[in-house]
């Protein structure tokens, strides 16, 4: 009652103040609309985007208590390793043997497009056959093909077009491989550990990125390309046994006749009809497509623009392996998905500054600096979009969700790297890089204006898996706060 009486009385006293206070009113209702103020969501949405579970830091491995998740991060750290040997082996003896960047985009196209082709197909047989099985599979035909990619490279026969038709076997295997891979985390840790398992895993990724470029560029200095595919293929052996000795409760297969393509169908239907799920799945295209051919050009970027060798190309390569890694750790110290649509939208815009900032650079040192956030918002990005789109879908589809997941990711890059690599020869490399920070930066921009869209669409889902409820504990959990 007291403060109807004032505002009466300052309506009658000074009609001039009333127009005043409305017009304060009316400023910061504009600014909280279309302000930084409102694009970050306030000091709250500020705060979303720090780290809120410094604890998880004391307890980053505490998904290694379990037998069967220890066996599988014993067997990836040795492996992967030896994959990024291989990558970087593979680039440089194309490029050694072509200098063509765009028969290097070419051999990047062939690796990464059946991902892109088949993985729909190949994401509905994960949801029906053991996992593990079909991971002892595809690691058994990935270790064939490095055996052959370093007898031919060691014998010196190896030519482009055998390159071109292992990295097309790769790419078929690995059509398989990603979205198996990606659903058979479940079965080795309890639900409980399941994020942590997750971003341990994302560490020994990007750790991998950071030691397995910068020991294949010292190798193929001193010892040739051959020696990183033999080695990657003989470290392929470890995820084999670890695979085999896990305790895994098999998975009931079916018997009956499979409709293949009616739950293909069933997968995009669900797909193309989640508002949040196609979003995601959308600005990973635009990420992929415009930021990742970036590893595709990194060693035609070291030999003409900073005219170096192999070392500079695996330091590059291991700077890049570095931001990603801080990227893992800084997701794994979030406690839930609070605010991740904030981090994909600001990881997606940084990536797009620096890569038109690293487009200018013809210093090794400066160039060296920058792969760091550059590798810093490419993980942060992508790692958040699968934590959501992990959060977001049904049981029940998760694996097909997951096989596009793995096409927009992997798979729209070899496109990007094939359509960026033509107008190379017309712009150069160094507009090339530009563009595609441009790109991925106007990406991050349209996904911020339609994200109010995809919130309210998330919103019944975090209600519906108790989500919401565990934000709100520590941040009020109002609509705005939840995407």
């Amino acid at each position: 009652m007291i403060q109807n009486v004032s505002i009466f009385v300052g309506e009658v006293a000074a009609p001039r103040c009333r127009l005043q206070v409305n017009k304060v009113i009316l400023f910061d209702k504009m600014n909280k609309d279309r302000s930084g103020y409102k694009f970050l969501g306030g000091w709250r949405g500020l705060r979303e985007l720090l780290p809120n579970n410094l604890g998880a830091f004391t307890q980053v491995f505490v998904s290694l208590k379990s037998y069967n998740f220890r066996l599988y991060f014993g067997g990836q750290c040795i492996s992967l390793i030896g994959t990024w040997m291989q990558q970087i082996a593979m680039s440089w003896l194309v490029f050694r043997l072509t200098g063509s960047v765009l028969l290097l985009a070419t051999v990047t196209f062939m690796a990464q497009i059946p991902i892109l082709v088949a993985t729909p197909y190949m994401s509905v047989f994960v949801d029906w056959f053991d996992r593990r099985k079909l991971l002892v599979l595809t690691q058994s035909l990935s270790m064939v093909q490095a055996l052959l990619m370093a007898l031919l490279t060691l014998t010196g026969l190896i030519q482009v077009w055998h390159i071109m038709i292992l990295s097309l076997l790769i790419g078929l295997i690995n059509a398989l491989d990603n979205p198996t891979r990606q659903s058979f985390y479940p079965s080795l840790v309890p639900k409980d550990k399941l994020s942590n398992a997750i971003a341990l895993n994302s560490a020994v990724i990007n750790g991998s990125r950071l030691i397995g470029p910068a020991v294949g560029g010292v190798l193929i200095g001193l010892l040739g390309e051959g020696i990183c595919f033999l080695l990657n293929g003989i470290s392929y052996i470890a995820v084999i046994i670890a695979l085999l000795m896990m305790r895994v409760a098999p998975k009931r297969e079916r018997t009956a006749k499979q409709k293949v393509w009616e739950d293909m169908r069933d997968g995009f239907r669900y797909v193309a009809g989640n508002i949040p799920i196609r979003t995601l799945l959308l600005l990973m295209s635009a990420i992929s497509f415009f930021g990742l051919p970036l590893m595709t050009f990194i060693p035609a970027y070291v030999k003409t623009i900073l005219h170096g060798e192999s070392e500079m190309l695996g330091l590059l390569l291991s700077c890049i392996g570095v931001g990603s890694f801080i990227a893992a750790l800084y997701l794994a110290a979030r406690k839930s998905v609070l605010g991740l649509g904030k981090v994909v939208m600001l990881s997606g815009a940084l990536l797009g500054i620096g890569l038109s900032v690293m487009s200018f650079v013809t210093i090794p040192w400066v160039a060296a600096v920058l792969c760091l956030p550059v590798g810093f918002t490419i993980i942060a990005a992508v790692a958040s979009i699968n934590t959501l789109l992990q959060t977001l879908s049904g049981e029940d589809k998760r694996g097909r969700v997951m096989g596009y997941m793995a096409m927009s990711f992997t798979g729209m890059a070899p496109v990007g790297s094939m359509v960026l690599g033509a107008l190379e020869k017309w712009i150069g490399l160094q507009k090339i890089i530009l563009l595609s920070g441009i790109c991925c930066f106007v990406a991050a921009l349209v996904f911020e204006y339609y994200r109010p869209l995809v919130r309210r669409h998330a919103r019944p889902i975090y209600i519906e898996k108790g989500i919401i409820k565990e934000i709100a504990i520590g941040i009020d959990s109002t609509e705005e706060q939840q995407f």
